[in-house]
């Protein structure tokens, strides 16, 4: 069931989804300083792209800097993503297939805002 989910996942908004955090990659790789909030983009674009059978788990051993790089995400990247999550989600749940779908963007919504100290694991 995963796998079909995740198909007309990849179709509807997945690989939109993927594009847009491939682009805030890039784009935040472009300083030294914004290198690892690029890598944290492009961890949770494969997130995007294949989320059924995949949970974000926050990490304990994150402390502080994870928090203050989680507010300098979310002004410079998060609130975009978010937003993309948002009006994809609201569209997604518009038709009875796409309702899970939907659900599933809106539970990605905190990780697009704060992804910093959080994990993608694979879900049994």
């Amino acid at each position: 069931m995963k796998t079909i989910l995740n198909i007309i996942w990849l179709v509807l908004s997945g690989f939109w989804l993927f594009l847009a955090y491939l682009l805030a990659g890039v784009l935040l790789c472009v300083t030294i300083i914004g290198i690892p909030f690029g890598i944290a983009a492009f961890r949770i674009g494969t997130y995007a792209l294949w989320p059924f059978g995949y949970d974000a788990v926050e990490r304990r051993d994150a402390g502080a800097p994870s928090c203050l790089g989680n507010v300098l995400w979310l002004l410079l990247a998060g609130w975009w993503l978010a937003l993309g999550h948002i009006l994809t989600g609201i569209a997604l749940c518009l038709t009875i297939i796409g309702i899970p779908l939907g659900i599933a963007n809106f539970k990605m919504i905190p990780v697009s805002l704060m992804p910093l100290g959080r994990e993608i694991v694979r879900t049994s």
